[in-house]
C-alpha cells in the first residue's frame, strides 16, 4: 500500500509529496521525501543554476532502477509554475518548464524528477545563450582523475583568455565548467567558441584530451563535448541529483577543492550540510559576463572549420560529413 502523502511549506507554497517513503535510491536507501527535501535544502543554489531557463525533466517516478522519462514538454501543472515556449532544431515547439522559485523545483521533484537539465539561454532571450559550457566527459579506460587533469588544462586556457570558469562534478565521472557570457552570440557562434576552446585544450594535452566526435577515434582519452553548446542540448544543472543508486549530485566546487575531491562524497545526504555551512560556492557566477570575441577569433584563425552535429540535427551549413570514418565512402566525381 502506498504511504500517505505529506505537505511541505516551500517559500510560502504548499507542495504535496505523494508516497514519501518510496525508495528511490536503493544504494543508500534514500526515499522520495529525501529527494524533495534535498532540493529545498539547496534551493538557493539550484535556482541560481536554472532560474528563467527552459529546463527539461529527467523523471524516474518509481526510482532510479526504472527507465527514465526524459520530458521536454512540461506536464500539467499549477498555474503558479512558469513555462516558456522553445523551438527545437526540427522546428517544432513545446512549452518547457521555466523555474522561477524553489517551490516549482520541489513540485517537479514530487513527479519523480531526479535530474534537471537547463538550457544555456534564458527566457528573456532564447536565441542568445548566456553560458558557455565545457563538458569534460571521460571515455572507456579513463575516469574522474583524467577529467580533473583536463579541467585544469582548461582553466589555464580560460585564464589566458581572461575568462572565469566555475567547475562542478558531473555527479558521475566527468567535470563541467560554466562560463557566464554576454548574450550577444547565436547558438551557432557559441558552439564555434566551444570548438575553438576544445581544440586548444586538445593541442595542449593531446594524449589526454580529444575533440573527436566519433567514438572510434577517441581512444582512451577524455572527450570535450563541444556539442553541448548547440541549441536544445543540456547538461545536468548544478546541484542536480543524478539517477544513480547512491544518489550522487552534480556538485559545484572551488578550483582548490577540485584538486583532490572525490565526486562520490557529494550526495543528497552530504550536500545539505555542506550547503548550510558554505552556501553556494559559485554564487559569484552572475557577477560578470564575458566576451567570446577571443575564442571566435581563434576559431577563424584555426581554419579547420566546423565539426559534426548530433544525429538528430538537420544538416548545418559548413558542417562536414556526418558519418563515422569507418563507414565513410570516398567521394566520387
Amino acid at each position: 500500500m502506498a504511504s500517505p502523502f505529506i505537505e511541505l511549506d516551500v517559500g510560502g507554497r504548499t507542495v504535496k509529496v505523494s508516497n514519501p517513503d518510496k525508495i528511490y535510491f536503493p544504494g543508500i536507501g534514500a526515499t522520495k521525501r529525501e529527494l524533495v527535501e534535498y532540493y529545498v535544502s539547496v534551493g538557493d543554489g539550484v535556482l541560481r543554476a536554472v532560474r528563467d531557463r527552459p529546463t527539461y525533466l529527467k523523471r524516474h517516478p518509481d526510482g532510479v532502477e526504472t527507465d527514465a522519462i526524459y520530458q521536454k514538454r512540461m506536464p500539467k501543472h499549477p498555474d503558479w509554475i512558469d513555462t516558456v515556449t522553445v523551438r527545437f532544431p526540427s522546428g517544432r515547439t513545446a512549452d518547457a518548464f521555466c523555474p522561477a522559485e524553489v517551490a516549482a523545483i520541489a513540485w517537479c521533484a514530487n513527479l519523480g524528477t531526479i535530474d534537471f537539465h537547463p538550457w544555456h539561454a534564458r527566457s528573456a532571450d532564447l536565441e542568445h545563450p548566456d553560458e558557455l559550457r565545457i563538458d569534460i566527459d571521460p571515455q572507456p579506460g579513463t575516469g574522474f582523475d583524467q577529467a580533473r587533469k583536463v579541467a585544469f588544462t582548461a582553466r589555464d586556457v580560460l585564464d589566458e583568455l581572461g575568462l572565469t570558469g566555475f567547475p562542478k562534478t558531473s555527479g558521475n565521472r566527468g567535470v563541467h565548467i560554466a562560463v557566464r557570457i554576454e548574450p550577444r552570440w547565436t547558438f551557432t557562434e557559441v558552439r564555434y567558441a566551444a570548438i575553438a576552446f576544445a581544440r586548444e585544450v586538445e593541442r595542449r594535452a593531446p594524449d589526454l584530451a580529444t575533440t573527436a566526435w566519433w567514438k572510434e577515434e577517441r581512444g582512451e582519452r577524455v572527450f570535450i563535448d563541444f556539442n553541448q553548446n548547440a541549441r536544445d542540448r543540456t547538461v545536468a544543472s548544478a546541484y542536480s541529483v543524478r539517477a544513480k543508486p547512491d544518489a550522487t549530485v552534480s556538485a559545484p566546487v572551488t578550483w582548490e577543492e577540485l584538486a583532490d575531491c572525490d565526486p562520490r562524497d557529494f550526495d543528497i545526504r552530504t550536500m545539505p550540510e555542506r550547503f548550510a555551512k558554505l552556501g553556494d560556492v559559485q554564487r559569484a557566477i552572475d557577477d560578470q559576463a564575458f566576451s567570446l570575441e577571443g575564442l571566435l577569433g581563434m576559431y577563424e584563425e584555426d581554419g579547420r572549420g566546423d565539426m559534426p552535429y548530433p544525429p538528430n540535427y538537420p544538416k548545418m551549413p559548413g558542417e562536414p560529413k556526418r558519418v563515422q570514418p569507418s563507414k565513410a565512402r570516398p567521394d566520387t566525381e
